[in-house]
């Protein structure tokens, strides 16, 4: 299979485009009919703040990165109803797969997409004004019912944080990945363990099948070294529906 076939893209359908009913005709604009591309890996989450945070780190520090934080995880739609909150997280393969949904999602803005292109799937969103405790407006959150990756390298970085490779068919997986062969790789309050600990969670044991750069990144970290994925972005996808947030 060609590079240029193999392209993939995440689509995260967001708790807003949820509450609303909208699931089916967002699966509709994004089908295979209109895009030409094919599913390569679905799954539902419950999205935990590590999770969120990660996906949304380029933000931190901004005014609103709070508001999309508790966006991301329900919270805002779903106060009361803890198992609602979700999102459908999406991988499509083929060719510019990226270009694709990005032109069917539309501008970032909702109030743009609905002037400048009427149809898109974020033209049926909203913008929300951000208020300080004064009630003054200090920025916005726009509520545009799906995320679609911007370019090729953000796509790799975030399929890799909301999918492991046994989450895909074998042949419809982008990246490489490798069999862990060597050490158990255990998670605690933020911190890294390669031997079993009380509460400690295990992340990747021996025989895995994991992202080569995931363990890469395990392997620097629990020498101290620097790595260029952090243990949280290595350490949401195998908590993932592990607990529940309340």
């Amino acid at each position: 299979m060609t590079k240029e076939k193999n392209e993939q893209t995440l689509v995260l359908i967001k708790p807003d485009a949820l509450k609303n009913s909208l699931t089916g005709y967002v699966l509709s604009q994004l089908s295979e009919f209109h895009t030409g591309l094919r599913f390569a890996g679905a799954k539902i989450v419950h999205v935990s703040r590590m999770l969120a945070e990660e996906h949304y780190a380029e933000h931190r520090g901004k005014v609103f990165y709070p508001s999309l934080i508790e966006y991301i995880m329900g919270l805002l739609h779903y106060p009361d109803d803890p198992e609602r909150r979700r999102v459908i997280a999406l991988v499509y393969q083929g060719p510019d797969a990226v270009k694709k949904m990005r032109e069917i999602c539309g501008p970032t803005n909702p109030h743009v997409a609905r002037e400048t292109k009427p149809g898109c799937i974020r033209a049926l969103g909203t913008v929300v004004p951000l208020k300080d405790a004064a009630g003054n407006k200090i920025g916005e959150r726009m509520d545009n019912l799906i995320h679609a990756s911007a370019v090729n390298d953000e796509a790799e970085r975030e399929i890799k944080l909301w999918f492991r490779p046994g989450d895909f068919p074998p042949f419809m997986r982008s990246y490489p990945t490798e069999i862990n062969t060597e050490d158990h790789y255990y998670f605690k309050n933020g911190k890294l363990h390669t031997k079993h600990v009380t509460d400690s969670i295990c992340l990747i044991a021996p025989g895995d099948v994991v992202w080569k750069s995931d363990l890469d990144a395990l392997s620097l970290l629990q020498k101290g070294a620097p790595s260029a994925t952090s243990l949280e972005a290595v350490a949401a996808k195998y908590l993932m529906n592990y607990t529940a947030e309340k």
